[in-house]
């Protein structure tokens, strides 16, 4: 009886293959960091957004006199001073008779006010986050500077009652900023993709 070989026929222990596998691993990898690209946009525009409403909330209300802290009849166009309460109050810190000084000027009114409405409008709409990044953090300064945190008395001598010698909410406002200015948050719910496109923007990359 003849034996006959089959020469397309083995036998023995074979690797599996995993090219379907690694595509399919690669596929979700790829899928998981889109969705965490995009959680992070959505967080990042939420935060840009109520962020802006804060400024601008601050603007409407000094203007209008709404009664919230500002009272009705009080308010600017009532001819009150948007800076006259706070920067009177300043009761310690090396600035505190400059800020004395300024309280209630004119101009002191009207840079504080447009700073405010120019910081919420950039937020808002999420255009020119890069010179609202510069004017929050300016602002946020002298108000820190105004309150002075790391007083332990006030210079009459009562207690301050700071919670914090370094870090309170005008520290943490002026970081947000500073962070969604770099992140680019306005391209999210916002202006920013069309604001970038314009050739005066793409020109001068200081106005982003």
């Amino acid at each position: 009886m003849a034996v006959h070989e089959h020469p397309h026929r083995t036998s023995g222990f074979h690797l599996p293959t995993f090219r379907r596998n690694g595509s399919a691993s690669e596929g979700a990898v790829t899928a998981v960091a889109t969705a965490t690209t995009t959680a992070r946009a959505y967080g990042f525009a939420s935060l840009r957004l109520l962020t802006g409403f804060v400024f601008l909330w601050a603007f409407l209300d000094k203007t209008f006199g709404f009664g919230y802290a500002t009272p009705s009849g009080k308010g600017w166009v009532d001819g009150g001073s948007p800076t006259k309460g706070f920067l009177s109050g300043v009761a310690a810190g090396p600035m505190e008779s400059t800020f004395h000084d300024w309280a209630g000027a004119g101009w002191a009114d009207w840079l504080f006010m447009l700073g405010l409405l120019g910081i919420g409008v950039a937020l808002v709409s999420g255009v020119a986050l890069r010179l609202a990044a510069v004017a929050g953090t300016a602002m946020m300064a002298l108000m820190w500077i105004a309150e002075w945190p790391p007083a332990r008395h006030l210079s009459d001598g009562s207690l301050s009652m700071s919670t914090n010698p370094f870090a309170d909410y005008h520290l943490i406002y002026a970081v947000v900023i500073i962070a969604l200015a770099a992140a680019g948050a306005g391209a999210t719910w916002g202006l920013g993709r069309v604001w970038a496109k314009l050739p005066v923007v793409r020109d001068h990359n200081w106005l982003r």
